[in-house]
């Protein structure tokens, strides 16, 4: 069964999808490089990052001056126009992050270490303090600005916008994009990708 783009994926089609990983959107040098917990069913059946309904990431890119206007997951490529990238710390779709153990949140921290080697982006904004917390080994972080780095690459931990995360009003969470837009506004290395 292919997905066709456009229209909401059958649970049959989500049920197919239980394992897929789906392509980065990523450059060198990007002056951000989101980095989500791990694709969902929705996204693993749609092959687009933050795809639910219902998921506040790309409002939240929104509201918080990353772009000029709202995107849909189906132009995540625009991205990278505005310096901006996706990956995620652990590339198999499932239905709940719950699903994934800490070995693969660990693996996932080689890899995606290496991939920011690689790609070089000033920031790296992992999306979820608690993946933070499992793949980086930091069981006390906190959302906001890290001290640590991979190579030259400075890290923020934003909330996760899953709408399931009441913890963050919209507001709240656009005011925490916000705060890692300022400091990564003009941060670009080299020309433009």
């Amino acid at each position: 069964m292919t997905y066709v783009v456009g229209r909401r994926p059958t649970e049959a089609e989500m049920e197919a999808a239980r394992g897929r990983s789906i392509p980065d959107v990523i450059a060198p040098n990007l002056a951000v490089l989101f980095c989500g917990i791990n694709p969902g069913l929705w996204s693993g059946a749609t092959g687009r990052h933050f795809a639910r309904p219902g998921n506040r990431f790309w409002p939240a890119l929104y509201a918080s001056g990353f772009t000029p206007r709202r995107y849909a997951p189906g132009e995540q490529e625009s991205l990278v126009t505005f310096g901006l990238g996706i990956t995620n710390v652990v590339a198999r779709a499932t239905a709940s992050a719950d699903e994934l153990t800490r070995d693969e949140y660990q693996a996932g921290y080689v890899t995606l270490a290496a991939k920011v080697r690689r790609y070089t982006p000033v920031w790296l904004a992992v999306v979820g303090v608690v993946a933070y917390r499992f793949a980086f080994g930091r069981p006390k972080a906190v959302v906001g600005k890290q001290d640590e780095t991979i190579g030259t690459t400075r890290i923020w931990v934003l909330p996760n916008p899953s709408g399931l995360n009441a913890h963050w009003t919209p507001a709240a969470l656009a005011g925490e994009f916000a705060r890692l837009r300022r400091e990564a506004v003009g941060a670009r290395r080299g020309p433009r990708a």
